[in-house]
């Protein structure tokens, strides 16, 4: 029985010594080396897509993709940090569980699209359209917000107080998302 005790004492320090390691800095695994990879966001993904499950991981950081058409593509599980999707064409376009951290969408048209329980925390979304999106699940900290347009948008409650927090959320783009003050 003592070393039963003895035993468990040793696997609870050892887990509560454990703990910090649990909350260790999110790591991204390599960019992908395909020299096609980024050609793969004009096709996107069909299998899964709302669980973004996939036979392959979209990988499209860093790619540029400025003032391109990806409207109506299913970028489900993308990993798009640190790409460029200005002025891009991205109507009804589907992105769930997406990473789209330190982007570029200034000027991006997601008309229609659906946004869903991404992370653009930190992106660029300077003059962009969100007309009849339908927003769930998104975070925005520390994005540009600026002159975006979220006419007819559907936007959850939680997400809308997330939104409104953003100071570069304003004027009427407040008002759209449905901010009180």
């Amino acid at each position: 029985m003592a070393l039963a005790s003895g035993a468990a004492a040793l696997a609870a320090s050892l887990l509560l010594s454990a703990a910090p390691a649990a909350h260790a800095e999110f790591r991204l695994p390599p960019i992908d080396s395909d020299p096609k990879r980024c050609e793969r966001g004009f096709v996107g993904n069909t299998i899964g897509q709302a669980n973004a499950v996939s036979d392959k991981i979209l990988d499209l950081r860093k790619c540029v993709y400025a003032g391109k058409n990806l409207s109506g593509k299913v970028l489900a599980g993308a990993l798009m940090s640190d790409a460029d999707f200005s002025n891009a064409n991205m109507q009804e376009a589907v992105l769930t569980k997406a990473y789209a951290v330190n982007a570029s969408f200034a000027g991006a048209d997601f008309t229609n699209a659906v946004l869903d329980r991404v992370d653009f925390n930190g992106a660029n979304f300077k003059g962009a359209k969100f007309v009849n999106v339908v927003l769930t699940g998104a975070t925005f900290d520390g994005a540009d917000l600026s002159e975006t347009n979220f006419e007819d948008a559907l936007v959850g409650s939680q997400d809308a107080t997330r939104l409104c927090a953003n100071p570069t959320l304003t004027g009427e783009s407040r008002d759209q998302v449905g901010c009180r003050q």
